[in-house]
């Protein structure tokens, strides 16, 4: 895949993921339907809260370019590990059925962004010649 089309996935599935799971929360947490989705999965309404701080607080580490490394590998994991959880509580309490779906079906958008993040990161290393790792404090090559 060229570093053109790589990077399209990647902006275009990192965009979806910021807008869902980072503006649309920012926007709505508070709202009525909120409160009462996390109450009808058994979840405290704290809950609500903190999710939704962490959600945003993800979504803009994904999304802003010059936030990179272990940050953002940070933020890739709990965002899975978020969408993975809402499958399975929406499984636990709903069943199986479509809005168990979603999570996955935006775990799969994630996964995808997360993936051509890492094609860009080997790509941007093999034209640069070197790892990250081949410098020491001082930034001198090895």
């Amino acid at each position: 895949m060229t570093t053109k089309k790589t990077k399209i996935i990647y902006w275009s599935t990192t965009s979806l993921v910021f807008l869902f799971e980072g503006l649309l929360p920012a926007l709505t947490s508070n709202s009525q339907l909120a409160v009462e989705g996390i109450r009808h999965l058994g979840y405290p309404d704290y809950f609500r809260v903190m999710l939704s701080f962490f959600k945003v607080a993800g979504a803009l580490v994904l999304i802003l370019p010059f936030l990179k490394g272990t940050i953002k590998e940070w933020a890739y994991a709990g965002m899975g590990i978020t969408m993975s959880s809402a499958f399975i509580s929406h499984w636990a309490v709903d069943g199986f059925n479509g809005q168990t779906l979603f999570p996955l079906i935006f775990l799969a958008i994630l996964l995808t962004s997360y993936f051509s993040y890492q094609k860009m990161r080997k790509n941007h290393v093999s034209k640069a010649g070197y790892r990250s790792n081949d410098f020491v404090i001082t930034g001198v090559p090895k």
